[in-house]
């Protein structure tokens, strides 16, 4: 049985959809033991109107239940630009379904009755890359806020820096002084938080793609 969500919003929950309470009860009892709180749905329908808690985690899927399938909700999902890991269990599975899922990005694809450890490694290694995943998009964010507090030159000579350019190069490129560039390039430096050229290409890589293209 799914037990109440903790206050904390780093503690990890798995969200189990399984149309067989039975399964739904014993593998919250299971997740529950090892301190990964649990909320369950008998249907993908249930799951996709629900209000989810926004903390780390993953969602364990039947493969085959009433209405959408497991395999159709991870098509769903990932049209939506949802990423949360998945860990399919299915009674039903076949090599071409362990496939089309793996390909579509699950972390695992477990056959049921599976073993009480194969299916609490495979959580963890869910929960543990939706951690991954979301510290890179605070990280992602961080930088963007930081990216748009600089002056149109400071990105102009932020784009000359990370591509390795000398100050006198990017003065001859933005046709003022070199002087001037240090200037920018202090001031740059300061806002993105970068205290070596190597920092600052590490910032700009993690920036959204379109904002490096526009940057070209």
């Amino acid at each position: 049985m799914a037990v109440a969500l903790a206050e904390r919003r780093e503690d990890p929950v798995a969200v189990l959809v399984d149309d067989d309470r039975a399964v739904r009860e014993a593998l919250g009892d299971l997740l529950n033991s090892v301190g990964v709180d649990t909320v369950s749905f008998a249907s993908s329908s249930e799951f996709l109107t629900a209000e989810l808690p926004d903390r780390p985690g993953c969602l364990v899927l039947d493969v085959r239940m009433p209405g959408l399938s497991g395999l159709d909700l991870q098509r769903h999902l990932a049209e939506q630009g949802i990423t949360t890991p998945i860990v399919f269990l299915t009674g039903h599975g076949d090599i071409a379904m362990s496939v089309q899922a793996m390909k579509s990005g699950a972390v695992d694809f477990l056959t049921k009755p599976v073993r009480d450890q194969s299916f609490l490694d495979a959580v963890s290694r869910a929960i543990a890359a939706d951690v991954t995943q979301r510290d890179a998009a605070r990280e992602t964010q961080k930088n963007v806020d930081l990216y748009d507090s600089l002056t149109p030159r400071e990105r102009q000579v932020l784009r000359y820096v990370v591509k390795g350019l000398l100050n006198k190069q990017i003065a001859y490129e933005l046709e003022i002084s070199e002087v001037t560039v240090k200037l920018h390039r202090s001031s740059m430096m300061r806002k993105m938080h970068a205290g070596s050229a190597a920092g600052l290409f590490g910032a700009w890589q993690s920036l959204p793609a379109e904002i490096r293209m526009d940057d070209a």
